[in-house]
């Protein structure tokens, strides 16, 4: 600890500025393509989220000045959702992000400060205290005066040969999360590309007799049917606020933790234990299929934990048979199923999809056989995904139960160097469970 000192980040910083006035940027501004402009879906994590982005003209971003983040800044959210803070990848997308009128930037003195060490800290709790500290809660949440109370906080920096060693041991958990994230995207475009081939295109089944229906020529034994004949849609439960604690035993999931094909609990609320008038369906099990109803429906993914609770707006799906897991997820994960759930969801401040409404919608019934040997296939891809997912979650655990440590020099970082380097074929932690097996968490 003797190496390491406390700077006010007056001291680190070399430029900071805010974003442009909200009239500055306007939704007539958002074009196809050019230059990205940042939300607060791209400041989740450590560095910058690169999944989706509106764009402005370049002309449009240059008379923007300094609300322009380049590589090595770093993004802070002064309004809105506090505490989030990124850095800008050397490796990321583009040269050049217009930051929103709920963000502020900042570029580091490089030569004494890595702008990723330094996004880390502000990860940790004492980190997310000190930028929390003059935060207002009247209204929209914000930082009062962000830029320069913000200069004002301070951060324990060490020598950079320290730095790198703590970066080094950091990054090796977190590329080993992004590695499976990548086999994850690969693993389900392999499905849909199957599905595509058996449901839309027909390719395994063209030299066999078709039918005509209402949806279009049909192999024979398939018919017209509703979704509700493949499977059911169960709602959670209303979990009542008084009962959440920080920490717990469980955890609820609600519709901001699910996501597009994975389910994120990071900031979920708790609960000591389960209610009594709780339906033991809300207790999840790993392998189990969401579906999110109101704001962003339609998104669906696995559950990958245990000990996880179902919160209201939030369905659970279940396939009629077992034998139809691998097809029922692979189905609402489709793209065209998403846009008709979207379609009908009803609602003028937020969206809402009716669980009644979602299983009447009309679709293609296959054989039973069809369906079941599809399951088979896509089941092994899909187990391999909740495996990674698995691991993910562990490795996650395992940075954050060592990054507090590391940021304030408590945990030599001296010979823990390449200690916690995964290599891609490794699977530590514990074994999944299968898909379509389900035991009691």
């Amino acid at each position: 600890m003797e190496e390491w000192k406390e700077y006010k980040l007056s001291e680190v910083i070399d430029e900071i500025s805010m974003g442009p006035f909200g009239s500055n940027i306007k939704v007539d501004n958002f074009i196809d393509s050019g230059v990205p402009v940042l939300n607060g879906s791209n400041l989740q994590g450590f560095k910058l989220n690169e999944n989706s982005f509106n764009y402005v003209s370049q002309e449009k971003a240059d008379s923007l000045g300094k609300a322009n983040a380049h590589r090595g800044d770093v993004v802070i959210t002064h309004r809105g959702t506090l505490g989030q803070i990124i850095y800008i990848p050397d490796d990321s997308k583009f040269e050049q992000y217009v930051i929103s009128q709920s963000q502020f930037r900042l570029k580091l003195k490089k030569d004494f400060i890595r702008p990723d060490f330094f996004v880390y800290f502000f990860h940790t709790r004492l980190g997310q205290h000190r930028i929390l500290m003059n935060a207002s809660q009247v209204g929209v949440p914000a930082l009062a005066r962000p830029t320069s109370t913000f200069k004002e906080v301070c951060i324990p920096v060490p020598p950079m040969e320290k730095q790198n060693k703590v970066m080094d041991i950091l990054h090796s958990l977190d590329d080993k999360i992004e590695v499976n994230r990548r086999i994850n995207d690969n693993l389900e475009q392999q499905a849909q590309a199957l599905f595509k081939s058996w449901f839309v295109d027909f390719e395994p089944f063209r030299d066999q007799p078709f039918v005509e229906s209402e949806l279009g020529m049909i192999p024979e034994g398939w018919r017209v049917g509703t979704i509700g004949e493949l499977c059911s849609l169960v709602s959670g439960f209303a979990f009542q606020s008084c009962t959440y604690v920080d920490k717990g035993l469980y955890r609820l999931v609600t519709i901001k933790n699910v996501q597009d094909g994975y389910l994120n609990s990071d900031g979920a609320v708790c609960l000591n234990e389960v209610p009594s008038r709780m339906p033991i369906h809300c207790l999840l099990k790993i392998g189990d299929i969401l579906l999110s109803l109101t704001g962003n429906v339609g998104r669906c993914c696995f559950v990958n934990e245990k000990r996880l609770l179902l919160n209201q707006r939030v369905a659970k799906i279940k396939p009629n048979k077992d034998s139809f897991w691998g097809y029922i997820y692979t189905f609402f994960r489709n793209e065209d199923i998403k846009t008709l759930l979207i379609s009908i969801a009803r609602g003028t401040a937020q969206a809402n999809l009716s669980p009644v409404e979602t299983l009447k919608l009309t679709t293609i019934v296959p054989a039973n056989e069809v369906i079941e040997k599809f399951s088979k296939i896509v089941n092994s891809l899909y187990e391999e995904f909740i495996k990674n997912m698995i691991e993910s979650r562990r490795l996650a655990q395992l940075r954050d139960t060592l990054l507090p440590r590391l940021m304030s020099g408590e945990l030599s970082v001296d010979g823990l160097k390449g200690q916690f380097a995964v290599s891609p074929g490794q699977r530590p932690g514990a074994k999944a469970t299968s898909p379509g097996q389900h035991p009691r968490a």
